[in-house]
């Protein structure tokens, strides 16, 4: 039985649908979306559906595929999760389903441009023109005519690093350091922690200031450990999270990720992110209902961030284990009218 059933709503879908519209200029909340990969895609996807001020700050961890060899060959930041997040804010017209196309376009052939992405290729040539990671990602934000700003976490590439208990089968309770974020996030064993190396990375400062004059922060959902938990190894950047007077959400998973987070309940996920940011608290923690079976233990997890649990259906209807853009903007919209201020925003 839930000893406090206070804690735990069920946001129902709205019987019209779709998700609102976004809230006219003026009176829409500012939110900072923080992740990485197809996670943070998903939520932009869902958030841009219902406010127009709108930023996405974006992991630089990526060593693997063509952000990876972009990045040992020129070294630059990896554009691949900045390409996925300006995908994913490019509108439902002609022009933003386009462009959103072609920057994920993949080259297939049988010399070295065989898996670069078109948008890495045009976000690092702008890069270099401009010598401004910052003016060239919104240059590239003008032209798809993105609904909403992204930005890189740190002004510098970084290598994620992971203590693994079990990762050699042979020695299961040895805990081993393994290195770089495409194999952190397909490691075998258990991950016990990460880290970033520099150690002390720069923040952008933009990415600094947009937390610290949002509305709402929404982290997650996102592979936890190579997407999510990076953004609280920028000492900057957790030092905003943690000032800011925005609201917070944590925004689950629908299901554990194979290798890093294999076999990790709702709870389990609450329980590590702790142990990398202790002082760092959520006002809302959001699941998807069908993906918690014991919800008591949930609620008790997250009144450790002195957060409220609220359970929707944000899943695609057709049992894929991806969110639903129309869905989980339903979600986000009734927890910020629920939870935020009313009336016009700022």
């Amino acid at each position: 039985m839930n000893p406090r059933p206070r804690r735990v709503r069920r946001l129902r879908r709205q019987e019209a649908g779709p998700a609102p519209r976004p809230r006219r200029r003026g009176t829409q909340p500012k939110v900072v979306a923080l992740g990485g990969g197809m996670g943070l895609s998903a939520s932009l996807a869902a958030l841009r559906r219902i406010t127009g001020e709108l930023t996405a700050v974006v992991t630089v961890a990526d060593d693997g595929g063509s952000s990876g060899r972009l990045r040992d060959e020129l070294g630059v930041l990896p554009p691949g999760d900045l390409r996925k997040a300006l995908a994913a804010l490019c509108g439902d017209d002609d022009w933003g389903q386009t462009w959103s196309r072609v920057i994920q376009h993949r080259f297939a052939s049988r010399g070295e441009l065989h898996g670069h992405a078109v948008g890495n290729l045009l976000i690092v040539a702008l890069w270099e023109q401009l010598g401004d990671h910052v003016a060239a990602l919104d240059l590239v934000g003008t032209l798809l005519g993105a609904h909403g700003r992204v930005l890189p976490m740190s002004a510098v590439p970084l290598e994620l690093q992971a203590l693994v208990r079990g990762h050699d089968p042979a020695r299961a309770e040895e805990v081993q350091l393994v290195r770089g974020q495409a194999t952190v996030a397909l490691t075998p064993g258990e991950v016990q922690s990460v880290h970033v190396v520099p150690a002390d990375p720069p923040a952008v400062p933009e990415a600094v200031d947009a937390v610290l004059d949002a509305d709402w922060v929404v982290v997650g959902p996102g592979s936890w450990f190579s997407s999510v938990i990076p953004h609280l190894l920028v000492p900057e950047l957790l030092d905003a999270l943690t000032k800011t007077r925005a609201r917070r959400v944590l925004s689950l998973n629908l299901v554990p990720q194979p290798g890093e987070t294999e076999g990790f309940s709702p709870q389990r996920h609450l329980e590590v992110l702790a142990r990398h940011a202790p002082k760092l608290a959520f006002d809302v923690v959001l699941a998807d209902e069908a993906a918690v079976p014991d919800r008591a233990s949930l609620v008790e997890a997250a009144e450790r961030f002195d957060a409220t649990v609220e359970l929707a259906p944000v899943a695609r209807p057709d049992g894929v284990p991806r969110h639903d853009p129309e869905l989980l903007a339903a979600a986000y919209d009734r927890i910020f009218r629920m939870h935020g201020r009313i009336g016009p925003w700022r």
